[in-house]
This record gives structure tokens, C-alpha cells and sequence, in this order.
């Protein structure tokens, strides 16, 4: 099973007798399943207008709720927590230096062991399994890159690498069939105007894996179909990538251009698009 360690990863640690009621009303999934069916989420959080500001996974440990983030974005998300914290009986520390994120793939579970938490990534079976260490030792036998071009073979974004803070929907980035969202729970920050865009069928645009026939663009060269803009690729690596394109992009033969490469979408099995998108 291949495991690598992901450097570009912090934890921040949610404690206190309100943690999860506090985190409830603000992130897109359930909290409550932390305590019931679920070992791991993957939630959103919004501003209100619906869009997106991170994403991240939430673990149980113990009496507290465990934020496996962007490293980069952990003091953003630290004082934005804060904000919402008033008079809740919650406190909110980065813990990235006690902790060390890896990711495993493959059909087995790693090893349990003393200091290390490991689940099942929750978006995906075929993602693999989110590992937490904080004393525990694990040897990675694969790197980042390599858990890259997995993570992109599947259509799983990457945080602030494919989405946009303060524009991106989450219904576009997949986060309805990845399981980051809950549709039951009642209100959270951003839950109106999600839930407005998926029952009006406002969705009009789709982050979808891609195949890279040539040089990979950079991130944000603008994707042509013919002479018309139809998207913007996002992240990449060698001849894989994720590109946000137009439904109608998807639905039609022409040919997709990005730079001096040709891109090929490759829908995954868990994309759902609607009947006159697909191609």
C-alpha cells in the first residue's frame, strides 16, 4: 500500500463541551455523524453567499474534533473560527507541529498503531485512508507527487489548488457526491444558497479530471473550444490534471484546447451530470 507523507497539510484541534455544536452551524456536513457512523468527514466553509473559503477533513480524537487542512491556510482558519466563537465554550489551537498528515491508497488498511489515527477517507473508497501522527512512526514508501497524480486520476480537488475562495460553488467541485455536504442537518453558513443552486439546477460549470495531450498549462490558462472559452484548467501534474469547464463543453465533440495542449475529459463514474451534459 503505498503511503506518503503530505508536508503541505496542518491539524488545528477544536475542544471544549461545545466543539461540535460550534462547528455544526458552520461547515457543510454533519458533525453529529463524528459521534454515530462516520470516523471521518470532509466538509466546506462557505461565506454567506455560498462560496468557498476551505475545505478540510474533521476526525475525532477523544473529546475533541481534529481539523486535517491546508497548513497554509490554518492561522486564516484560526482567526476566522474565532470570529464565530462568541460566548461558545470552545477552544481553537494549531497543532501542526504535534502533527504529521499522511495519505494511504490501495485496498488495505494501514497498521493501527500507538499515536497514529487512521480513517478511511470519506469521500471515496478508492481515495484511500487519512493518517494522523503524533508520535507514532510511519515510513512512507511513496511521496506527495505520487499521491498527486492518484488524487487527480479520481477528480478529487485539492483545496485552494482547484477552487477559488469567494467564487467556487461546492456543487461544482463535486462535494454533493463526494459526501461533503449534508442536506438534513438544518442550517449552516452558506446552506441557502447551496441548497438553492442544486434544486433550481443552477450548476453550470464542472471541475472534471482531464487527460493532457501535450505540455501542462499552468494553472488558470483559460481552456478553448474552438475560439470560445469554455473553462480554466487547475491543478496538474504530468499528463493529468483538473479543469473547470462549462457543462455544454462537456456535452459537445469539439475539441478542448488549454496552452499548447489538448485535453481530454475523463468523467469519473461518481460525477453526476445532468442527462443533456453528458457527452
Amino acid at each position: 500500500m503505498p503511503t506518503a507523507h503530505l508536508a503541505d497539510r496542518g491539524v488545528l484541534a477544536i475542544s471544549g463541551p461545545e466543539a461540535g455544536p460550534f462547528l455544526q452551524g458552520l461547515v457543510s456536513n454533519d458533525v453529529t455523524r463524528l459521534d454515530q457512523d462516520a470516523s471521518a468527514l470532509w466538509a466546506a466553509l462557505l461565506t454567506p453567499q455560498g462560496k468557498w473559503l476551505a475545505d478540510f477533513f474533521l476526525v475525532r480524537e477523544g473529546e475533541r474534533i481534529l481539523l486535517d487542512c491546508e497548513r497554509a491556510q490554518a492561522p486564516w482558519l484560526i482567526s476566522h473560527l474565532t470570529r464565530y466563537r462568541l460566548r461558545a465554550k470552545v477552544a481553537i489551537d494549531d497543532e501542526t507541529d504535534r502533527w504529521t498528515v499522511f495519505a494511504a491508497w490501495g485496498e488495505a488498511k494501514p497498521a493501527e498503531q500507538p499515536g497514529v489515527l487512521v480513517v478511511r477517507d470519506p469521500r471515496l473508497p478508492e481515495a484511500g485512508w487519512r493518517c494522523l501522527a503524533c508520535g507514532g512512526e510511519i515510513q512512507p514508501d511513496a511521496t506527495a507527487e505520487d499521491y498527486d497524480r492518484h488524487r487527480l486520476a479520481l477528480g478529487l480537488p485539492d483545496g485552494s489548488k482547484d477552487l477559488e475562495s469567494g467564487k467556487t460553488v461546492l456543487l461544482e467541485a463535486g462535494f454533493d457526491e463526494l459526501r461533503g455536504i449534508s442536506w438534513s442537518k438544518g442550517c449552516w453558513m452558506g446552506q441557502e444558497l447551496t441548497a438553492r443552486t442544486k434544486y433550481r439546477g443552477l450548476v453550470k460549470k464542472r471541475l472534471v479530471p482531464v487527460r493532457v495531450e501535450g505540455p501542462l498549462p499552468a494553472p488558470g490558462t483559460p481552456v478553448l473550444r474552438e475560439a470560445t472559452e469554455v473553462g480554466t484548467i487547475r491543478s496538474g501534474r504530468g499528463d493529468r490534471a483538473l479543469a473547470l469547464l462549462r457543462l455544454e463543453a462537456l456535452a459537445s465533440p469539439g475539441v478542448l484546447r488549454c496552452g499548447e495542449a489538448v485535453l481530454v475529459a475523463e468523467l469519473p463514474a461518481w460525477l453526476a451530470l445532468p442527462a443533456d451534459s453528458t457527452p
